[in-house]
């Protein structure tokens, strides 16, 4: 669980995103951001692993930098106003497999899952499961947790299907999907619960299926 230090430091953030601050509120930000949010994506992790033995060993290859990457962006704020972690088997540099997303902020949190930035080999191959495999994506994507956890899935179209995907698509829209990803928004109270870690863990066995089914997909093991 978080301390409300946590949130008082991301709101401080928020109100003066500058270098200076950052330096002036680094031990907060070590102390009750950092360290904390290590814990608490630890012990999910942890808990994950005991269903996925697959699932990445270690939190710190799962948490995202603070620093914003601002070389190509026209906001030059320094620093990120929330902290994330990406869980799969391979941690947060593999942004087109399929994991958990994890999000925290002084005002708003969330969880998703899916896959955000396939690849065009990644994309073909998600296509080819939905090709023959549409039913039981349906099936995992359909049911009444996934839907009660997390709505449906999400992801921006495209507007023209190699020649190979056309006819299916007709039966399997979520074919034209460029991006299969689910989210939902979680109230930021909840990481200042005992309970946290078994709230996260059910969003997580709530798209669990879904997740394998896409795992078969695109890990060759």
């Amino acid at each position: 669980m978080l301390q409300p230090e946590f949130f008082a430091f991301f709101k401080g953030l928020s109100d003066n995103n500058s270098k200076i601050w950052f330096d002036e509120h680094r031990r907060e930000y070590e102390r009750f951001v950092k360290k904390p949010f290590a814990t608490l994506v630890q012990n999910l992790i942890d808990k994950i692993r005991q269903v996925d033995p697959y699932i990445v060993p270690s939190a710190s290859g799962t948490i995202f930098r603070i620093n914003r990457d601002i070389r190509f962006s026209k906001d030059k704020t320094p620093y990120k106003t929330s902290t994330g972690a990406f869980i799969n088997r391979h941690g947060k540099k593999a942004l087109g497999m399929p994991g958990l997303y994890v999000e925290v902020s002084y005002n708003k949190a969330a969880i998703a899952g899916g896959t955000y930035r396939p690849d065009s080999e990644q994309l073909e191959r998600i296509r080819d499961l939905l090709m023959h495999e549409g039913a039981a994506f349906r099936k995992a994507t359909e049911n009444d947790s996934f839907v009660k956890a997390f709505g449906s899935v999400q992801g921006e179209r495209a507007k023209v299907l190699p020649k190979e995907f056309k006819a299916v698509a007709q039966q399997e829209p979520l074919i034209y999907n460029k991006q299969m990803f689910w989210w939902t928004d979680l109230e930021p109270q909840i990481f200042l619960t005992e309970h946290c870690i078994d709230v996260l863990f059910e969003y997580y066995m709530a798209q669990r299926n879904a997740q394998v089914l896409l795992e078969t997909a695109l890990y060759d093991d």
